[in-house]
């Protein structure tokens, strides 16, 4: 859980240079994280779906490609990343607060975050307002870093700690925003712990899965 004008600050302060950083310093694993998660939104055949933390926009075009027909509102709290988000045709898109969001109850069939609820102020206080906005049998998405199994977990963290905010800092200047990175990872909770604030929230059915050897978990849930 974080602090809502640090995390602005950070997001602010690399949106030029955010989608180069993630393209480099994941090897390209974003694009097959992306396509997964646009194939199993389709099967669920929504009608509206928001994609709530969309920053530059990559999840929210990745669905309207598989989905053109589908309407798919973006939301984010940090402009100048929603700035990048409209600059590659995301639309329409809203600044919005994920604990406080601007709709109504029960108007989406789905909702999607990626790479966005570890930087929320409250986990719970962002779920539960994911399940308000979320019709009765709609289904949210969540797709995030994790902490991959020993042995991996051991060569991974020098990597996650050391490395990669040194390469990003080099990319963006910010060096500063990828040591939050590490340091958010290892307090976001994974797996089943995850499974439990889900249905703390309001949902069932929550199902998690491991994508890259574990460095990514994606989790499903349907709104109970």
């Amino acid at each position: 859980m974080q602090e809502p004008s640090f995390v602005q600050h950070l997001f602010g302060a690399i949106a030029r240079r955010y989608d180069l950083a993630n393209h480099l310093l994941s090897g390209g694993l974003d694009f097959l994280w992306r396509r997964r998660v646009a194939r199993i939104v389709a099967g669920w055949q929504p009608e509206t779906l928001l994609d709530l933390a969309t920053g530059s926009g990559d999840i929210a075009l990745a669905l309207r490609r598989r989905m053109p027909r589908v309407r798919i509102v973006g939301a984010d709290f940090c402009v100048p990343m929603l700035r990048e988000a409209v600059r590659k045709g995301v639309d329409p898109v809203i600044a919005a607060d994920g604990l406080a969001l601007p709709f109504a109850d029960a108007v989406f069939d789905g909702v999607t975050v990626a790479f966005g609820l570890r930087n929320m102020a409250s986990w719970p206080g962002a779920l539960r307002e994911m399940r308000r906005v979320l019709r009765p049998g709609g289904h949210l998405l969540i797709l995030d870093f994790s902490l991959p199994p020993a042995p991996l977990r051991w060569v991974y963290r020098p990597y996650l700690h050391r490395v990669l905010p040194w390469i990003a800092g080099r990319l963006t200047g910010e060096r500063a925003a990828y040591e939050y990175l590490g340091d958010s990872i290892e307090r976001f909770p994974s797996g089943a712990a995850m499974c439990a604030l889900l249905e703390e929230a309001g949902f069932a059915s929550p199902r998690a899965e491991r994508l890259s050897c574990g460095i990514v978990s994606l989790y499903t849930a349907t709104a109970a």
